[in-house]
């Protein structure tokens, strides 16, 4: 009997011990056991920086940070003295241009004409006249009457004549014709150069009041009003909440056969809602100068590059925005 109790005892003991043992072990593979890698990533947006293409001094901004805005809404007023200075000066090039051009255009004047006209006439009464001097004198010189000095006066005098009624007659044929081909020609390449000058400064005037290129909100404002702004310097952004997506990067080894076109389900804390959303695969590429997991080539395995994989919604998510971290809950 005392043996028989003896034999329970010692069962019963190495009993428990085993049960000891077992839930130990089992506490401890519960307890080492590795949890399955968290894939984390992050809501991005597109953004429209919005600058200017000509320097000047912000005079009033129309939108605050947070506010919603719609394309073509004018964000920002800038104040530019000098556009103006030279839009003025792009005027009056402009009007002397075609002032210019109209002069030549309508040619010499009808008083400028007459006037031609009787030197012309004054000159070819002094040709005649000359003329006969010189018709006298050279029968008289065929008489022997007078010397050869003065017949070649009268010959010389005769030839001065006919060259200054020469002259006279082309002034009075420029006059009546007007500008040559070429000062026209050229006054009309004037008048459109000063146009196109004009033209361009007057687009200057449309940067001095800066919209937005699309729907969203105004996400961040860099100067503050009064400030000076450089050419091209950034001077509010623009988000596109409607054009949103998700970045992860994920090491190689967990990718899985992850393919363009696959549907990962995550997770949004910061919405509080507990939702479960679908999106879709739209792009993976490696990054060149990301952390990449080094192995330890002695356990076997290898060195893992990480890719940069990006999903989008496939139905609008109320309330995400830029910056918002998604999880994924999809195993990859």
């Amino acid at each position: 009997m005392e043996r028989s109790r003896k034999s329970y005892n010692l069962v019963a003991g190495i009993g428990a011990l085993l049960m000891i043992i077992a839930v130990t072990a089992a506490a401890g593979y519960i307890v080492s056991r590795p949890e399955p890698p968290v894939i984390q990533g992050e809501a991005e947006a597109n953004e429209y920086r919005i600058s200017s293409k000509v320097p000047g001094r912000i005079e009033e901004f129309l939108a605050e940070e947070g506010d919603e805005v719609h394309a073509g809404d004018t964000l920002v007023v800038i104040d530019s003295p000098e556009v103006r200075a030279k839009l003025t000066q792009a005027s009056a090039m402009k009007n002397a241009a075609e002032a210019q051009s109209s002069k030549i255009a309508a040619g010499a004047r009808q008083e400028q004409i007459a006037a031609a006209y009787q030197i012309w006439q004054q000159a070819a009464a002094g040709e005649e006249i000359a003329g006969k001097t010189y018709e006298r004198v050279s029968r008289l010189y065929e008489e022997k009457v007078v010397s050869a000095q003065k017949f070649d006066e009268a010959a010389a005098g005769y030839k001065a004549a006919r060259a200054v009624c020469a002259a006279a007659k082309a002034q009075y044929d420029l006059a009546v014709k007007g500008a040559r081909e070429e000062d026209r020609l050229t006054a009309e390449a004037i008048v459109e150069q000063t146009a196109a000058t004009l033209e361009e400064v007057e687009s200057y005037l449309g940067e001095l009041c800066l919209t937005s290129p699309a729907d969203g909100v105004i996400s961040a404002r860099y100067p503050k009003p009064g400030e000076l702004v450089g050419q091209g310097a950034p001077i509010m952004t623009v988000t596109d909440l409607s054009d949103v997506w998700f970045t992860f990067n994920i090491r190689e080894d967990m990718l899985q056969g992850l393919r363009t076109g696959d549907i990962i389900r995550i997770k949004i804390p910061a919405l509080g809602d507990g939702r479960i959303w679908e999106t879709e695969v739209c792009y993976m590429s490696v990054r060149e100068s990301y952390a990449t997991w080094r192995a330890t080539k002695d356990a076997g395995q290898f060195d893992a590059r990480t890719f940069e994989v990006r999903t989008r919604p496939l139905r609008r998510i109320e309330g995400l925005r830029p910056g918002m971290t998604a999880i994924a809950v999809t195993s990859l």
